[in-house]
């Protein structure tokens, strides 16, 4: 239905009236959904009737709400107490809320019970929101299905936010209700009777302790009721912790047969270890008891080749042609480490203990036994192993013409006393000489003579005659004359909201009486016009163009600031105006020009206001518009 509402602002035109109305100890509170005109979007505006100090606690709440941030709460745009005037726009109490779109909870219950999970989320939401606004000291209030909406998107949002009174005992207990409510749907007034209460044991319990008021029973805050909502139920929990176990069997029958996988691993691996080790199979007969080797003999090395399935070994063809023997390498490191060879620069040579060793071990003497006597470690660390000094002079040059590393042969040149090396080490510290010297030299010839050249100007070092200053005079003031007789004057405020600034007083800003002024309205909260305007200030006409050399403003209140602006029209912008001075009035102040100017039109423009007893304002007193002499 149509609204017909008065002492609303004409900014909000009210449509429908929405929800029941709300009974207050001071009043009524209804509810419309309403346009607002100025941002073109629907809102929801609540008036609380009567108006007036009997609104004031609904309006402090809802004050205390408009700092919060939260979807679960609509948001509050605009509050006001009202003057209890309905014949006139802003004469109600009202308080503009967000429009919230959706189903209400109340709607969606007629149709049966939400789902488990759907009743975690909807109250998890909806109580983190009243948890914000309880940690902020508020107690939202009017927590019924009417008023909590179901948004489109998945959340869930409280309308009329917040209610005239409220309590945190009285949101937690309304929640509980709620939650009720959810797992239970609400009758469709058929004579339906109530649905028995369902649901996890959780979520009972939790309904049971929000309506209980019995100490160490009771929930004492929203987010305790948050936290229980986060929760997972114990018995799922437990289920899924349980480690699954045939239902026959028993605790004496696994651990039987873990004892019994044990004792067959151990078997299993006393057989294997012996395998390994060589031990004798019953029947087999002993063998010698193992010998003592000496630490520089190397042990015997089984054979690497594998063994066919009648116990024979492969042939060498099945293995591959790259191939070798293990027993064939010898250890580079260790106590059976080989002595160190250095191979002659020619092929290698194969001797006559070498080949025995070999046949007596059953080696193969061809060309890959050249390996196993060879180290074939850097070329560079036999000088590690022995100092030059134990070496002879035969031995030096067999090392001198040894085979070639990576770096190249060792030879007379790469020694680091050649000369070019020494070139290098000598040449480098005396090129950077060079460069350090002629960097000096240009620095001198250069920056000293632009310098001496500087010292050589005429007039810039004192003379025996006087002193020669190359500095300009300083800039004197133009000197003033005889005043200017102003021949009208008027109030200058383009940003004013059209109120007038006591524009019949301006002319006793020029009558020659400093008893009588001219004065700004009285501004509250800051001396810059209490933020709603730049300045204000009054436009002396001179009636012709004259030459000013500067004005003067006696005020009898000192420390306003002004600017003293010129121009040539009186109907320009404040930019129009060019800048001549600017200050403080102290008493009577002269604001003198740099030059002279040219100007019919003078502006006296106040920026600054002075604090008086009850706010700010400034006056002036006595303008006089001096001309050039």
């Amino acid at each position: 239905m149509t609204s017909t509402t008065t002492g609303l602002p004409d900014r909000y035109r009210p449509l429908d009236q929405v929800g029941p109305d709300e009974p207050t100890p001071t009043g009524v509170i209804r509810c419309w959904r309403a346009k607002d005109r100025v941002l073109n979007r629907d809102v929801a505006i609540r008036v609380h009737t009567p108006a007036g100090p009997a609104a004031h606690a609904w309006i402090t709440r809802a004050l205390t709400a408009g700092g919060l941030a939260t979807p679960a709460l609509a948001m509050v745009y605009d509050a006001s107490e009202g003057t209890g005037d309905p014949t006139t726009p802003g004469g109600a109490a009202y308080v503009v809320n967000e429009w919230i779109d959706g189903e209400t909870l109340t709607e969606r219950l007629a149709r049966g019970p939400l789902p488990e999970r759907d009743v975690r989320t909807v109250l998890r939401r909806l109580a983190e929101g009243v948890a914000e606004a309880h940690r902020v000291g508020l107690a939202v209030g009017g927590l019924t299905t009417d008023n909590v909406v179901l948004r489109p998107n998945g959340l869930v949002g409280l309308r009329a936010v917040p209610a005239a009174t409220g309590t945190v005992d009285g949101d937690v207990a309304a929640l509980g209700s709620l939650l009720e409510a959810c797992l239970t749907g609400l009758p469709s007034g058929d004579g339906e009777q109530p649905r028995p209460l369902t649901g996890s044991s959780d979520l009972l319990a939790l309904v049971r302790r929000a309506r209980s008021t019995e100490p160490g029973q009771a929930i004492t805050s929203v987010a305790a009721m948050v936290a229980l909502l986060k929760e997972r139920p114990r018995s799922a929990m437990s289920v899924s912790t349980q480690p699954q176990r045939a239902p026959e069997e028993s605790e004496g029958g696994w651990r039987r047969r873990i004892r019994d996988r044990r004792t067959a691993a151990a078997a299993s691996g006393g057989q294997l270890a012996a395998t390994v080790a060589g031990t004798p199979e019953a029947g087999s007969a002993p063998e010698a008891a193992p010998e003592r080797r000496d630490p520089q003999t190397l042990p015997p090395v089984p054979p690497v080749r594998p063994v066919g399935a009648t116990g024979q070994p492969l042939p060498p063809a099945a293995l591959g042609g790259d191939t070798i023997d293990a027993s064939t390498v010898a250890p580079r490191a260790g106590a059976y480490a080989a002595p160190t060879a250095v191979p002659p620069s020619g092929p290698p040579r194969h001797s006559a203990d070498a080949d025995e060793d070999a046949s007596a071990s059953g080696r193969d003497t061809g060309d890959d036994d050249r390996y196993s006597r060879y180290d074939f470690r850097d070329d560079d660390d036999r000088y590690d192993e022995e100092p030059f000094g134990v070496l002879s002079d035969d031995e030096v040059d067999e090392y001198r013409s040894g085979p070639y590393t990576d770096a190249g042969p060792i030879t007379e040149e790469s020694d680091v006393t050649t000369p070019r090396r020494r070139l290098l080490v000598v040449g480098l510290p005396v090129l950077a000489l060079v460069v350090v010297i002629a960097l000096a030299w240009w620095i001198g010839t250069t920056v000293l003579s632009v310098t001496g050249s500087v010292d050589d100007n005429v007039g810039s070092t004192p003379t025996g005659g006087g002193v020669t200053s190359s500095a300009p005079a300083e800039e004197q003031p133009v000197a003033a004359g005889d005043p200017v007789q102003i021949a009208e004057a008027a109030v200058f405020d383009p940003f004013g909201d059209g109120e007038p600034e006591n524009d019949s007083d301006v002319p006793q800003s020029f009558d020659g009486d400093p008893a009588t002024s001219w004065t700004t309205l009285t501004y509250r909260g800051s001396p810059a016009f209490g933020n709603l305007k730049p300045g204000v200030g009054v436009l002396y006409d001179l009636g012709s163009e004259q030459s000013l050399a500067g004005v003067t403003v006696t005020s009898a209140t000192s420390g306003a600031t002004v600017e003293i602006r010129t121009g040539d029209s009186a109907d320009g912008q404040l930019d129009s105006y060019a800048t001549a001075g600017s200050g403080t009035i102290e008493g009577t102040t002269e604001f003198a020009f740099d030059e002279a100017t040219t100007a019919r039109y003078v502006l006296v423009w106040v920026t600054g206001l002075v604090e008086g007893g009850d706010g700010f304002s400034a006056d002036l007193a006595e303008v006089e518009v001096l001309s050039a002499g």
